[in-house]
């Protein structure tokens, strides 16, 4: 009303069509409400009194980082039970971060909400104990500025962060996306061609690496690119369970970020602290192999659920390993010894009809 102030013969009982001359005719004159606009203005949504706030270089000193499975209930909900306990054997072998709803906790399957929730979980349970990392990477940047800021809001101690994927961009668009996160905190860049369709080139590590937040790069491509990056005194950690061995000792990687942790956390904790030790990594090698013959983490999931640790529930479009698959793992389990892997149930082969496939969720 106070903006039709002094109309006072303007009748507001009922609708009144005006003509364009007529309102033109009239004395009123409507004023917007004034309001300071001020184009492209962002300020980081940042505070100084997290109780997690964790300098990039206590991410840099990590070793062993589990990319952490998600577990579910029979209505697709997240089992949180079971996930603690198994984050709790993580800690229990020596894990010294978890990756949250990174590809293998299926953070592509996630809304934000429940992304966000489960890092807030992680935090507010175990961020006294592990390095929680939170997987706010998006192909949007819109959306990895929103989530890492939420995600560093509810106290993860890293961000994770891939390069824009399917769509792609430029080298200068992959520099200026991860220039847009980087200020929140401890940043890992996480390569991996073979999932986004684009390699992340070293050049564009190396710019980014004059800013105090970037932790290192979670590298899939190889040894060779291993080498470029701990030359040139950039942080780095395998993403391939089947080098980290040898990324570890023989060409400078810090570490590894693991798939197969989640099953052997202690054999792995070894593989990466107790020196070089080929014989153990060619024990672990067909247990590897096993893992990755169908995407990740297929595999993963079904070991799992045959161990007893999860429900076997899957979120569509990941379905288990067929039987003759799942019976290899039972027989690696025995060769290996069931006293490494987690879990306390005698491992089984299960049946087909006793895995649940969820599609909406």
């Amino acid at each position: 009303m106070a903006a039709l102030k002094g109309c006072s013969s303007l009748n507001l009982s009922r609708p009144t069509t005006l003509s364009a001359d007529s309102y033109k005719r009239r004395s009123c004159r409507w004023r917007p409400p004034q309001a300071a606009v001020i184009p492209n203005f962002h300020l980081p949504m940042r505070s100084f009194e997290v109780k997690n706030r964790t300098l990039a270089e206590d991410i840099k000193a990590l070793r062993l980082i589990t990319a952490i499975k998600t577990p579910y209930l029979p209505d697709g909900r997240f089992d949180l039970e079971a996930y603690d306990a198994l984050v709790n054997m993580q800690i229990g072998d020596g894990v010294e971060g978890v990756i949250v709803g990174g590809t293998t906790g299926e953070g592509q399957l996630m809304s934000w909400d429940e992304h966000i929730m489960l890092i807030g979980h992680t935090v507010n349970c175990f961020g006294s104990s592990i390095k929680v990392i939170g997987n706010t990477g998006s192909n949007s940047t819109r959306e990895a500025i929103h989530a890492t800021e939420q995600g560093f809001a509810v106290g993860m101690h890293a961000a994770l962060h891939i390069n824009p994927y399917y769509g792609k961009t430029s080298v200068e668009g992959m520099v200026s996306h991860f220039e847009h996160v980087l200020p929140m905190g401890p940043t890992i860049i996480y390569n991996v061609p073979s999932r986004t369709g684009q390699d992340i080139p070293p050049g564009v590590i190396h710019t980014l690496a004059q800013s105090p937040n970037l932790a290192g790069v979670k590298e899939c491509v190889g040894h060779a690119r291993v080498v470029q990056y701990t030359e040139n005194g950039v942080v780095v950690w395998s993403g391939n369970d089947d080098e980290c061995h040898d990324s570890r000792w023989d060409h400078g990687a810090t570490g590894v970020i693991s798939v197969a942790s989640n099953l052997v956390p202690g054999l792995m904790h070894l593989l990466m602290f107790g020196g070089k030790n080929p014989s153990l990594n060619s024990k672990l090698l067909p247990l590897i192999d096993w893992l990755f013959k169908e995407p990740n983490p297929i595999g993963l999931n079904t070991a799992l659920a045959q161990l007893g640790v999860v429900r076997p529930v899957f979120r569509l479009p990941y379905v288990p390993l067929p039987r003759p698959k799942r019976v290899e793992f039972v027989n690696l389990v025995k060769e290996i010894g069931r006293e490494h892997f987690v879990g306390e149930k005698d491992v089984q082969v299960l049946d087909d009809d006793e895995f649940i496939l969820i599609g909406r969720y």
